[in-house]
């Protein structure tokens, strides 16, 4: 006679099998789980100490008068206030960067995305033009570059010199307020290596077989174009407008480098970044500076939101 109460299970239905105890991980795997902690420690340090940490105190800063000299005193909203109702020269950074991320960001993209599509077809000794192409990108955003262009497009650079070629007389590019800032948009869009790059990945992803059924069709080639390689380009164009938006907001070296750091002519060139870096390391108002940069990071934040609740829209996924 067994001791057990056994649990018989109702007509009709097969007994339910026994849950097995919770499994326990076996020594060698807990050994193998610490040996991956500690190497991740070195990050964990990293991102506590040289991103969190940093960052929780440009928040408080941001709420406080600090000049690096003296201990930060509290200021609550007050820095905040002061940028949209008693700094002009804020809002005017607002102002020419906002202009800068439209012009640059279309521009460069529509740019990249015809080069990366002549790029695209079999043509003898396609590497090196890819190469060629994307050199740009690798130089663009240094200070050597910056410099170059500035003599580009100064008085007696060589744009003008081109003009006076043909009879046409130049003007000063870099110190025209009315000129200065389209000569860093086109610094931006000249450095349209990395988002070329992109558009060539995403257009090897395409199947040949769906332009040859567009052709069948009397597509032209236009029409294959807008038909088959934007729709199917659309997640690619999607990553390439949220990372050149992202990058254009904190856009520094070339306003920088050919306005000698004082956003000039006539603030044409005080980009949102330089009037940041000119407050804090300048003006010795690191408090300011940080609120600057709180306000610019929930800017970059809005944009990127608003991108993907319009990407549902226009960006095509194929498993959808």
């Amino acid at each position: 006679m067994s001791t057990s109460t056994e649990i018989s299970a109702p007509a009709g239905r097969e007994p339910t099998a026994e849950v097995p105890p919770p499994a326990t991980r076996p020594r060698p795997a807990r050994r193998t789980d610490r040996v991956a902690y500690l190497f991740l420690l070195p990050w964990f340090a990293g991102l506590l100490l040289l991103t969190a940490a940093p960052l929780l105190g440009s928040l408080y800063l941001s709420f406080t008068r600090f000049n690096l000299l003296q201990s930060p005193a509290w200021n609550g909203f007050g820095n905040y206030v002061k940028m949209f109702t008693d700094d002009p020269r804020y809002l005017q950074s607002l102002k020419v960067t906002f202009i800068y991320v439209a012009l640059t960001v279309p521009l460069q993209l529509g740019f990249a995305l015809a080069v990366a599509v002549m790029l695209n077809r079999p043509m003898r000794g396609m590497a090196w033009y890819r190469s060629i192409y994307y050199i740009p990108s690798l130089l663009g955003g240094s200070v050597a570059i910056a410099v170059i262009w500035g003599q580009l497009f100064d008085d007696d650079g060589v744009l003008n010199a081109f003009l006076a070629f043909f009879g046409v007389g130049g003007r000063s590019w870099i110190s025209n307020p009315d000129t200065a800032l389209y000569t860093l948009v086109l610094l931006n869009i000249w450095q349209f290596g990395s988002p070329m790059v992109i558009f060539l990945a995403g257009l090897k992803q395409i199947p040949q077989e769906l332009y040859d059924a567009a052709s069948v069709d009397g597509a032209n080639a236009w029409r294959r174009f807008w038909s088959v390689t934007v729709p199917l380009l659309t997640p690619i164009i999607f990553f390439n407008v949220v990372l050149q938006i992202i990058q254009a907001f904190q856009a520094f070296t070339p306003a920088y480098v050919v306005s000698g750091g004082s956003g000039g002519p006539s603030d044409s060139t005080l980009f949102y970044t330089l009037y940041l870096y000119q407050q804090g390391f300048t003006n010795l108002n690191m408090g300011y500076a940080s609120a600057m940069a709180w306000v610019l990071l929930l800017i970059i934040a809005i944009f990127t939101l608003i991108n993907f609740g319009l990407a549902r829209r226009w960006v095509y996924y194929e498993d959808r």
